[in-house]
């Protein structure tokens, strides 16, 4: 088991990242990722999203009729994602403004459903909770890298403090989300060619 979880969270983290790799959650890392704070936020919650849901779903996948799956499926992770709204609004009541719709919009993230339909749906409800975390985490780690681009070049701030150097001026198209869209593009890029070099290396 320890082997396979493993392999599951080096799948989801690097080889296979749903954002990077699989090109999923694309919507919301573009909205999210002006600062550091409100990613970690919106990453976290997608995370437990994930997880519990690729869980339950995993653990009811023999008594749900094949026919209604995408139900069940949507159904379970709106009861999650409601669970997170109602955190945020409760005790990070500024974040939760500031995210504003896309808490709610969790439920359409393809990666969620993405997890639910490839692998909770085929393997039991531990390893399903692992891989749903675990791509949940790759998923954090993207937003937090290019919030921590644009938070700096934007705001001069990371996490609201400031480490704007003397003399440096923000640049105000950070802030907007087609910066997030090239510097993902970018990422996407030279992970894409560091594959492909790998598998060059291999085949000689």
């Amino acid at each position: 088991m320890a082997d396979k979880a493993g392999k599951i969270i080096n799948r989801q983290l690097f080889t296979e990242n749903q954002v990077l790799r699989q090109v999923l959650g694309i919507c919301s890392s573009l909205a999210v990722t002006n600062t550091m704070s409100n990613s970690l936020v919106m990453g976290l919650g997608l995370s437990f999203v994930t997880a519990l849901s690729s869980m339950t779903l995993s653990a009811m996948r023999s008594i749900i009729p094949h026919r209604v799956r995408m139900l069940a499926q949507t159904l379970v992770i709106a009861v999650y994602v409601i669970l997170v709204d109602l955190f945020l609004k409760a005790f990070l009541p500024e974040i939760s403004k500031t995210l504003g719709p896309y808490v709610g919009l969790i439920i359409t993230n393809c990666i969620i459903m993405g997890r639910a339909e490839a692998y909770a749906q085929k393997n039991p409800p531990l390893p399903a909770l692992i891989d749903g975390f675990f791509s949940g985490l790759g998923y954090t780690g993207v937003l937090l890298m290019v919030a921590l681009i644009r938070e700096v070049l934007g705001f001069g701030t990371v996490f609201g403090m400031n480490v704007n150097f003397a003399g440096f001026e923000t640049w105000t198209i950070m802030l907007m989300p087609p910066a997030a869209f090239f510097i993902i593009g970018s990422f996407i890029w030279l992970l894409g060619a560091r594959a492909a070099k790998k598998a060059a290396k291999t085949a000689k």
